[in-house]
């Protein structure tokens, strides 16, 4: 496995991680501040702007890349990124601000491009450990992106996007000049590109393997959404935390995930295989899932930690296993578009879930006191929210048993899958 480009992609998406971390405390404040006065509607259809975009755009990146070779649609994409943020921080009407990230969310579905780099370096054995990098530079950034943005707030809430855009910028000279093309003019998806176009990309996603996949993937990520957009609120009002508190512990899981993903993943699929891990991490996700409820002040902070830990050990070997499973189901010239169907898939989750999150709040919540707080929340309002995530693991832990017993010989062991296995 060659190292030098995995760390190049390491450090690619780990910085454009950092940058989409910088944006979710800060953009609140700086929309509705004294400069806008937008509402909080308004915060939503941002958010909810970038993440359409995504969906719609990043197969079609993935595609590109299979056409034109991963390093210019990485390139680019790094170039637009850098561009939204530069018109976000620049921004003096809130057409400017849906510009922005209307701009960021087209450009910046690169993770399936990136993956699909990681298939091209890597052998079918080492496929999971490569897509754990990814993962772990997933935790990172959302580990310092938080952080840097909260820092840099203190000078303007325009900084940090400025910054987010300068680093971008400075990622796209770095790759431009380091990360060497994988896909060769005889590799097989620049060959299927120019030959079958979307044919082959079609046929692969109507095999039931990858159908399987997809699903439990989206599953995993609507429940990691439906926990993550709901933890705020449980600990602010189970512990009492505020938004620091609750970024430590955001950091611990991001820690524990980024060890799990970046370092033993490879060893575990060499041991076990792909299939068997998404079996156990969905079921330590939906534990850890059902257990938070049940602390607060009686057992101490410890116990959250020691939950937050399992769920990262749950999200951290199933994420990268099911992305490898992903690849593995489509032929090599098919990486780019069928790893951006699966990261659209993520979008659609990460939609889905904070729906899901807002409606259950919604429906606990009767009144709202002169705090600006919900005071008719139970206990057990909140409990909803991860009880209904953790019934949503259970389904992708019962789809997931029946995927690795179906398909238990073209899956054993990370072993290579016949390209035309159905």
């Amino acid at each position: 496995m060659k190292r030098s480009p995995l760390l190049v992609i390491f450090v690619t998406v780990f910085i454009d991680l950092v940058g989409f971390g910088i944006v979710i405390p800060v953009l609140p404040f700086y929309v509705e501040g004294t400069k806008f006065d937008a509402s909080p509607r308004v915060v939503g259809l941002l958010f909810a702007s970038y993440s359409v975009m995504q969906l719609v755009f990043t197969p079609i990146l993935g595609r590109l890349s299979d056409r034109h070779g991963r390093r210019p649609v990485l390139f680019f994409s790094l170039l637009g990124t850098s561009l939204g943020f530069f018109v976000l921080g620049f921004a003096t009407t809130l057409w400017m601000l849906f510009a922005g990230r209307i701009i960021d969310g087209i450009t910046g579905g690169n993770i399936s491009t990136a993956q699909a780099y990681i298939a091209d370096v890597t052998t079918e054995e080492n496929r999971a450990k490569g897509m754990g990098l990814i993962g772990a530079a997933f935790g990172l950034g959302f580990i310092f992106g938080p952080a840097i943005g909260g820092i840099l707030s203190r000078w303007g809430a325009h900084v940090p996007f400025l910054f987010a855009g300068a680093l971008s910028l400075a990622n796209a000279t770095l790759l431009y000049f380091v990360l060497p093309e994988t896909v060769t003019p005889d590799h097989p998806a620049r060959t299927s590109a120019a030959t079958g176009r979307w044919s082959q990309l079609v046929r692969a996603l109507k095999q039931s393997r990858l159908a399987f996949v997809l699903a439990v993937y989206f599953l995993f990520v609507t429940a990691f959404s439906v926990m993550t957009a709901s933890f705020g609120l449980f600990t602010l009002y189970r512990f009492g935390f505020d938004a620091h508190d609750t970024g430590w512990i955001f950091a611990f899981v991001g820690v524990v995930g980024a060890v799990i993903q970046g370092g033993l993943i490879g060893r575990l699929v060499k041991t076990f295989g792909e299939p068997p891990l998404v079996i156990v991490g969905a079921l330590l996700f939906a534990l850890s899932l059902v257990l938070i409820p049940f602390t607060g002040p009686h057992t101490g902070t410890l116990a959250l930690l020691a939950l937050g830990a399992l769920f990262a050990l749950g999200n951290g070997l199933a994420t990268p296993s099911l992305t490898s499973l992903a690849s593995k189901s489509a032929g090599a010239g098919e990486q780019g578009g069928v790893l951006g169907v699966t990261q659209s898939v993520a979008s659609l989750s990460r939609v889905a879930g904070p729906l899901l999150s807002s409606a259950l709040i919604y429906s606990a919540v009767a009144t709202l006191g002169q705090d600006g707080k919900p005071h008719n929340m139970s206990d057990a309002s909140v409990a909803h929210t991860f009880w209904a995530a953790a019934g949503i693991m259970f389904v992708a832990f019962l789809l997931a048993a029946y995927f690795a017993r179906a398909y238990a010989k073209d899956y054993r062991r990370g072993a290579a899958v016949p390209a035309d296995a159905a």
